[in-house]
């Protein structure tokens, strides 16, 4: 079955980046889309950004300009670059292709 594994998340100040990773087996990766989804409590789901099989990505209006997405169809893995970040940002980030989702990682923005 399909396995979703996030990491790279962590505690960042405002203005700080992260880099998140997803690491998937158990699917032919190169041939789907791939997403990253934040999940924050009491609040709707927000896809934050994909990235097309082309490599071609979408964003967030909330997260243009300051978070990348890019895929390396070689490791299986997908990659969200996160910067200028603000408290708002402050969410679990789960990555998910296929109806498959990982566990999550948990990005936290304070001073």
């Amino acid at each position: 079955q399909v396995q979703l594994v996030e990491s790279g998340g962590g505690l960042v100040q405002p203005g700080g980046s992260l880099r998140l990773s997803c690491t998937a087996s158990g699917i032919a990766f190169s041939m789907f889309a791939m997403d990253w989804y934040r999940l924050v409590p009491g609040k709707q789901r927000e896809l934050v950004a994909r990235i097309f099989v082309t490599g071609s990505p979408r964003y967030a209006d909330s997260v243009k300009g300051r978070f990348t997405i890019s895929r390396d169809n070689a490791k299986n893995t997908v990659y969200l670059q996160m910067n200028s970040l603000k408290p708002e940002d402050t969410a679990v980030y789960y990555c998910s292709t296929h109806g498959a989702w990982g566990q999550g990682t948990q990005v936290t923005v304070s001073s």
